[in-house]
């Protein structure tokens, strides 16, 4: 699989490496049993270099000698021959900085072309095996913003993931046991007496949901089964409700975030988790000593594991918390279905349960410095310059459906994906309609349509790509196309760091970064009015550009067009 920057960092260490031992053997440095760790890296100017390091600085100390007098030592060892590097200079007080040759720039966009769809791909995870999980929202409601925004993260964190070579599996958490499931029903039933008795006779529940949802399952309800239910046995009357309505919500999700173009791989119910996994799990933690009685309630002991208070794991009435079904479902995550890692998307207010979750994985045996929390901040949607909270339609908060009836659906991800997970979100509405440079994804997405317009109109006059010799591809010189193909050469590599940072909003930057190096390079680098050799040439320039694109894009799940 290629990756042209760290081969050619790789390869760079081994060549700094091997002039180290060489000069000290040659005498030219004093021989060090273990010479010191360097770094290679890629400056922050690249008229500076390609790379550099700062081998003869971190050496200083161990050779007993001036960095420029090392930083000599090891340039006069040096063999760049068949590297990719053509030349080497000593700067400031001992850096030393690489300068890669014409032909490694005309070898990446060989690179890119010949591995096409599958260019950016890597072996980096090993197939280390990784759940990400992600949304799970409560199917008692509509999803909101956080929803929304945690989707677009999540899903393209997996993406990355599996493009940096690990086993993705993507899960969604069904919260259909515990409390939210009996404000469910309590709210459902008061709705679905209130069709027959009128809502003044029929008090709703203080904490009971509110929204039009609820009406809308329960009036579906009464259509089905009339008023049958109207005298039942209100046990049996809610658990009906509920296993009308709870399905539907379920099913409801799954079709909204298929609209969002999000699969999941698992649907988990929590609810399977109260068929002996959460007595298990209690068991286990009791054997090793970590659970006591206190005040008819079992406790953990959450404090001799990185947790700021005692957690209730079993009420006095019987019940498990919530506390317990997450130790559970994280247990079977780990143990039962032997996920090497574990990554969570939560919101930040989930914050306080990160250090008692990941210390009740140590607690239970496993390893919880496995379990990966991904903490994202607010939505603040935003439109005219102003704050825009409530939907045009219903009157409420804005939910995932409202969203994307205002925006489309490559706006929302791209958009939610533009800044790391743990910084806030101003949405611009405004921003995600319009059509020009100004929004992201429309520049990006022009971007590949106007190089599929540059190949559709040579054709028309009878002009095709053709694969070009590396001299031909040497002619691509100029600053501009020398930018332009470094960057196509760093893809792989962005994939990798958003894969290893949990931070898909690298791969946005980068697009919008390879956007803007095609563009000025159509400003600046005539291709139908060039040489035939430079013009071939260039063609392949955007042919790789092109792929680039499509692989990106086709990775973030946004639209490639090929005309707008």
């Amino acid at each position: 699989m290629s990756n042209p920057v760290f081969e050619a960092k790789e390869k760079l260490y081994a060549l700094i490496t091997k002039a180290l031992h060489d000069a000290m053997d040659a005498g030219d440095l004093p021989v060090c049993e273990e010479p010191p760790a360097f770094v290679v890296e890629i400056p922050a100017d690249t008229s500076h270099g390609d790379f550099a390091t700062n081998a003869a600085m971190v050496g200083a100390r161990a050779f007993h000698a001036a960095p420029r007098k090392i930083a000599q030592a090891l340039c006069d060892h040096l063999d760049l021959d068949g590297s990719g590097f053509d030349r080497v200079e000593i700067a400031g007080p001992g850096f030393i900085n690489f300068f890669l040759g014409r032909q490694w720039f005309s070898g990446v966009v060989n690179e890119v072309l010949q591995a096409g769809e599958n260019y950016g791909r890597t072996d980096y995870g090993k197939g280390e095996k990784i759940q990400v999980e992600f949304v799970s929202a409560n199917p008692t409601g509509p999803m909101h913003m956080g929803n929304a925004r945690g989707g677009a993260i999540g899903d393209c964190l997996a993406a990355a993931l599996d493009w940096a070579g690990y086993a993705v599996s993507r899960e969604f958490y069904v919260n259909d046991a515990g409390n939210q499931i009996e404000k469910f029903a309590n709210s459902l039933q008061a709705r679905y007496l209130q069709i027959y008795k009128g809502e003044d006779a029929v008090p709703f529940p203080e904490d009971g949901y509110h929204g039009d949802d609820i009406r809308q399952r329960a009036q579906e309800f009464a259509e089905i089964h009339g008023d049958k239910y109207l005298d039942a046995d209100e046990t049996e009357r809610k658990h009906a409700l509920v296993g009308y309505a709870l399905p539907q919500n379920i099913e409801k999700l799954k079709t909204d975030l298929a609209r969002y173009r999000i699969t999941y791989d698992v649907w988990f119910l929590e609810s399977s988790l109260h068929h002996g996994a959460i007595d298990d799990v209690i068991k286990l933690l009791s054997s090793r000593g970590m659970t006591y009685e206190k005040d008819g309630a079992l406790w953990y002991k959450a404090t001799e594991n990185g947790g700021e208070k005692d957690e209730v794991l079993v009420r006095a009435n019987g019940f498990p918390t919530y506390f317990a079904a997450d130790i559970a479902y994280h247990y079977n995550k780990f143990a039962v279905r032997g996920f090497d890692r574990v990554i969570n998307v939560w919101g930040a207010d989930h914050h306080g349960h990160v250090a008692r979750l990941k210390g009740a994985m140590d607690a239970i045996g496993l390893d919880g410095s496995k379990l990966d929390i991904v903490l994202m901040q607010l939505v603040r949607l935003m439109k005219d310059g102003q704050p825009y909270k409530m939907s045009k339609r219903t009157g409420k908060a804005i939910s995932l459906t409202d969203l994307l009836e205002d925006v489309s659906v490559d706006a929302a991800r791209f958009f939610f994906n533009m800044r790391e997970p743990n910084s806030p979100v101003d949405f611009d509405l405004d921003l995600a309609v319009e059509q020009s440079s100004q929004n992201p994804v429309y520049y990006v997405q022009y971007a590949h349509a106007r190089i599929c317009s540059v190949l559709r109109k040579l054709q028309e006059q009878g002009v095709c790509p053709r694969s070009c010799t590396t001299a031909e591809l040497d002619g691509m010189d100029s600053a501009v196309e020398t930018e332009l193909i470094r960057t196509l050469a760093r893809f792989p590599l962005e994939i990798i760091e958003a894969a290893k940072n949990y931070d898909p909003a690298r791969l946005t930057k980068y697009a919008v970064e390879v956007a803007n190096g095609f563009h000025k390079f159509y400003d600046k680098c005539p291709i139908k009015d060039a040489a035939e050799p430079l013009m071939q040439a260039r063609l392949n320039l955007c042919l790789a550009v092109k792929t680039v694109l499509c692989n990106l894009l086709t990775l973030l799940k946004i639209t490639v067009p090929e005309s707008m």
